[in-house]
């Protein structure tokens, strides 16, 4: 499911907290005396909302939220190896603070991402073209060309550069997901669907391929 980030007085987002997609109560803040026993006024510019999931609360002021931080990138898609997940929710904690390390954490990730996918993780630019030899769409090349991953200034693990920018980065958070989602979980799909036809449609299958090779 497409990661729906937490969006002021919206009934149903992903929630910060546990990072459920739910539905969400919402209730106005005012201003109590002491001991609390006489509330004299709301105040407009604050509000909470409730995750009907977890229980937490996130805090709104001025429509904004402030608690707890919430990131705007997307979740990490399921099929993500643990050691580029690693990367990609360190990057996802910080790129509201530090976009350009949040950035320089998701080409790490990519080039770790690289090796899952059985190519060296040392040139990007490399490492992409023979992705898209092994199916890897030519539009996800030029989206990493156009976010400037790959190309006459190759990246290398722990380099920072200036142009980096939240848009950048939440662009690189997208494109590591759809490079997962194609080159990992779609194949897996295909041999569960596979795996579902009986052994004799197998072999007749498998003999048919041999035919057609050997024609």
């Amino acid at each position: 499911m497409k990661y729906i980030p937490p969006a002021f007085e919206k009934k149903e987002f992903h929630c910060p907290h546990c990072n459920v997609y739910a539905s969400q109560e919402w209730f106005l803040l005012v201003k109590a005396v002491p001991p609390r026993t006489y509330y004299n006024e709301f105040l407009p510019e604050a509000a909470v909302s409730i995750c009907s999931h977890c229980k937490n609360y996130a805090i709104w002021i001025q429509e904004k939220i402030v608690y707890p931080e919430s990131s705007p990138a997307p979740l990490p898609i399921k099929d993500m190896p643990e050691d580029v997940k690693e990367d990609y929710l360190e990057a996802r904690s910080v790129v509201n603070s530090s976009p350009r390390g949040a950035a320089a954490l998701l080409r790490l990730a990519l080039q770790k991402l690289m090796i899952h996918l059985g190519e060296k993780g040392k040139n990007l630019n490399e490492d992409i073209a023979n992705l898209v030899k092994k199916g890897l769409p030519e539009k996800i090349k030029k989206a990493l060309d156009a976010v400037r991953v790959i190309g006459n200034n190759a990246v290398h693990p722990g380099e920072i550069t200036l142009k980096d920018d939240k848009e950048t980065a939440i662009a690189l958070f997208e494109l590591l997901n759809m490079i997962v989602e194609i080159m990992i979980t779609q194949p897996k799909k295909v041999d569960q669907i596979y795996d579902k036809i009986p052994q004799g449609a197998k072999e007749a299958i498998e003999e048919r391929d041999k035919k057609q090779k050997g024609s």
